[in-house]
């Protein structure tokens, strides 16, 4: 039985998670615009142990959410999930931080767009399809006509707090928004973590670095 400490810290939501065989058996997490991980990530993690009645030894392997997202965010939790695979003797595994967001999805849709905020107009995006992402992660601009080649082809659903700023601008009839503010979560990272974990997928400790993805691409509309 895989028993996995989960750690997401790529937003405002510091969260952890403790899943055992892909089923979350522990969650602690807050979300804290004034980015509380610092203060609260090593106590929750604790807390997730002590709530799952495991002790730092019987964890199998630690999984990061590995960006993009928020440098200072990302920062904080890759080292901590860094510095308990050294002197725990673990594994480490990276999950996507879209990826993850894109597990927040309870609508039937033909498409999953996962949207973080950036800044202004810009988002960082990814897209998936049952389960398996079809594009490219990118940082982009949203513009009337973005993912328009998907909305043509079926329905949409946009999840993540970078979503808010698409539902004035995107206005297609197979877009579909939800109607809170969605954040990526430990509790999302079990399936995605125990899949990495069984065929073995671990990185480098020495080497990881979190996934930043700073580059903007403006893109035209389309005439």
């Amino acid at each position: 039985m895989a028993k996995i400490l989960n750690i997401e810290t790529a937003t405002t939501n510091c969260s952890v998670s403790i899943s055992a065989n892909g089923k979350i058996v522990a969650l602690k997490e807050i979300n804290d615009s004034g980015y509380t991980h610092a203060e609260n990530l090593h106590v929750f993690i604790k807390e997730a142990l002590k709530d799952a009645s495991l002790l730092f030894s019987e964890i199998d392997a630690i999984a990061v959410s590995k960006g993009p997202g928020s440098y200072t965010g990302l920062r904080i939790g890759v080292s901590t999930a860094k510095g308990l695979c050294y002197s725990l003797d673990k594994p480490l595994i990276s999950v996507p931080t879209l990826a993850v967001l894109a597990e927040n999805n309870n609508e039937k849709t033909d498409f999953v767009v996962s949207l973080l905020d950036a800044r202004r107009m810009e988002v960082y995006a990814a897209i998936f399809k049952n389960g398996v992402q079809v594009r490219a992660t990118k940082a982009e601009i949203i513009t009337p006509t973005s993912f328009s080649e998907f909305l043509e082809e079926g329905s949409v659903y946009f999840v993540g707090d970078g979503a808010e700023k698409c539902k004035t601008v995107i206005t297609h009839e197979n877009a579909i928004f939800s109607s809170e503010v969605k954040y990526p979560s430990a509790k999302d990272m079990a399936v995605l973590a125990t899949e990495k974990y069984k065929i073995g997928d671990f990185e480098d400790v020495a080497y990881f670095e979190p996934y930043y993805l700073k580059d903007f691409v403006t893109t035209k509309p389309k005439k």
